[in-house]
């Protein structure tokens, strides 16, 4: 028996804040603090904004993960090319990977670098973080969840203008009608209006 033909709600807004914070997480990493000076005092508030967008990231896909589990989601969908379906099962799981990786690293980068006592303004910012090889960890997964997002976005266009076969419309919101249903529920729609 296929599933709905949505995913369920909670996971679908779980999906798009989780995008636009990751997103957002991303780029005040990459092009705002990378070019603050860490003696400037406003890297420490961009540094605790950071931080608090990865902790909370990293709760939300906690989250995500528990509702995946307990909830009913569509079938795999298809492409109809074996390699790029393999493609798309791997690279939804390196997303996640990835997530908690950058999550992971950065948790050591701040315990590495004494950031808890620096937030709490009793210290200061060491003179550069790439001292310390966790950096390079966390910057080498940034740049593969960057790519991991932009294939994710590519495959999601690659379903809606050239497949045509609305996949998008699995991570919206609307009722979540059985796929093997849909004909059922049709009919049944038709045969009311008829008594009617």
């Amino acid at each position: 028996m296929r599933g709905p033909s949505r995913y369920h709600p909670a996971l679908v807004a779980l999906h798009w804040a989780l995008a636009l914070l990751i997103i957002a997480a991303l780029a005040l990493g990459a092009l705002v603090m990378a070019k603050i000076p860490n003696h400037d005092p406003i890297k420490v508030e961009a540094l605790r904004s950071h931080m608090a967008g990865g902790v909370l990231i990293l709760l939300l896909t906690v989250v995500r993960f528990v509702v995946r589990g307990v909830t009913q989601h569509p079938a795999s969908a298809s492409t109809g090319a074996r390699s790029l379906d393999r493609l798309a099962w791997a690279s939804h799981r390196l997303l996640y990977v990835a997530v908690l990786g950058m999550a992971a690293s950065g948790f050591v980068m701040a315990l590495q670098s004494d950031l808890p006592t620096v937030l709490s303004d009793r210290g200061a910012l060491p003179a550069d973080f790439w001292v310390f090889p966790v950096r390079t960890v966390h910057y080498l997964i940034s740049r593969l969840l960057m790519a991991l997002i932009a294939l994710h976005v590519a495959g999601a266009l690659y379903h809606t203008l050239i497949l045509r076969d609305g996949l998008l419309k699995r991570m919206g919101f609307g009722r979540r009608i059985r796929a093997e249903m849909d004909t059922t529920l049709a009919l049944k729609q038709s045969l009311s209006k008829r008594q009617s």
